[in-house]
């Protein structure tokens, strides 16, 4: 309730300001990557619409397989339901992911050092109104993605391997942001295993860690098989990579291009679309020192950490960057154990007040902004 409280008030202000401005909702709530989506959801990665392109006006055969198989698969199968358009079953399915993201954010509250059902509340409301929470609320991947890894960082904590692997491993179909996750996922299993005296518990372990990167490695291959099938098992493996950044610019850098843009937005403060997109990204880095200061289980912090690098250490669209850091909500686990302890009304002032910004920001970076999302 939580969840879809935060979530419904941005859509619903959104909502409002396409009356006031005369946009359709459904249209904003499924633009850019939303099209991709619908697209291979609806005609599969061979036949996708000939209006989509990459971020330089072309297509190729190959050019869909950037985009992940498992939310346009689950889409397409929920298109069955009675009454539902492509459209509508990609918003219900990105609502149905966020809600289970908010019942794994709400556990992973309870469990953690200092943890409480309070801190888990806060954890799912701080998580719903996040800058860029309206893309829980779009044709996007990143509600079904944070459902996955949420789900399988509780079951680290828990030392439940096996479901840790196979939550790990489902979301290696859904978002490359997976690195980070299998890193986290497979080196806890692995430290257990060698610490564990007891068998069982080791074997689990060990095979958690083997079953977490199944689905990101499998994606790799079978679309370099596609993309270049005379090719050796390296080559074929790196092919996406190489897809990423001829078609969109994405390559690892160590951040050059990010502190570049930094730079030019911080001094020309002109252009408040460059100036948010810093805003956040250093926002996240803060996250991630005051995590390391409070001691977050270090599974977590890893994780956060990696989303960090590898979305402030690639180069790309720039703006995009608060929409992928959106899966770094490790990092708002402290700040939300920290919440919990004020009283009820100060933690109702900066809920409040972070649902409010998170509704102005969706606008933005829907409506006002180009190329946010």
């Amino acid at each position: 309730m939580i969840y879809l409280a935060i979530r419904e008030f941005g859509v619903l202000m959104l909502w409002i300001a396409g009356r006031i401005g005369e946009f359709d909702l459904v249209t904003a709530l499924t633009v850019w990557d939303g099209q991709w989506y619908l697209g291979i959801a609806a005609g599969g990665y061979a036949d996708t619409p000939d209006t989509l392109a990459d971020a330089y006006g072309t297509q190729s055969a190959e050019t869909p397989l950037a985009f992940f198989p498992g939310y346009p698969t689950i889409v397409r199968w929920a298109e069955h339901l009675p009454g539902l358009t492509l459209a509508g079953a990609a918003l219900l399915v990105s609502t149905a992911s966020g809600v289970l993201a908010a019942y794994a954010l709400a556990r992973l509250g309870r469990i953690v050092r200092g943890g409480s059902p309070v801190a888990g509340y806060v954890l799912v409301a701080l998580f719903a109104a996040a800058p860029m929470g309206v893309v829980l609320s779009m044709a996007y991947s990143e509600a079904m993605f944070c459902a996955l890894a949420a789900w399988a960082l509780v079951f680290v904590l828990e030392r439940r391997w096996l479901w840790a692997g196979g939550c790990c491993a489902l979301a290696g179909l859904v978002r490359p942001t997976v690195v980070a996750l299998v890193l986290a996922v497979a080196l806890a299993a692995l430290l257990h295993a060698l610490r564990s005296r007891h068998l069982p518990s080791r074997v689990g372990a060990v095979l958690g860690a083997a079953i977490a990167p199944a689905g990101l490695l499998g994606y790799l291959s079978w679309a370099g098989d596609w993309i270049r099938p005379q090719a050796d098992w390296l080559d074929r493996m790196g092919s996406w990579t190489e897809l990423q950044e001829n078609g969109w610019g994405s390559h690892f850098d160590g951040g050059l291009a990010t502190t570049r843009f930094a730079g030019t937005a911080i001094t020309r403060l002109d252009v408040w679309q460059d100036v948010a997109a810093v805003l956040v990204a250093a926002g996240f880095v803060a996250l991630l020192v005051f995590a390391y200061r409070r001691r977050l289980e270090w599974p977590l912090l890893v994780y956060g950490a990696g989303v960090l690098v590898m979305t402030l250490g690639s180069a790309g669209l720039m703006t995009s960057k608060a929409r992928l850091l959106l899966p770094a909500f490790t990092l708002l686990v402290p700040v939300a154990v920290a919440l919990a302890r004020r009283r009820t009304a100060t933690r109702a002032l900066v809920l409040g007040g972070a649902a409010v910004a998170s509704s102005w920001f969706g606008y933005c970076a829907l409506i006002i902004w180009e190329n946010a999302i």
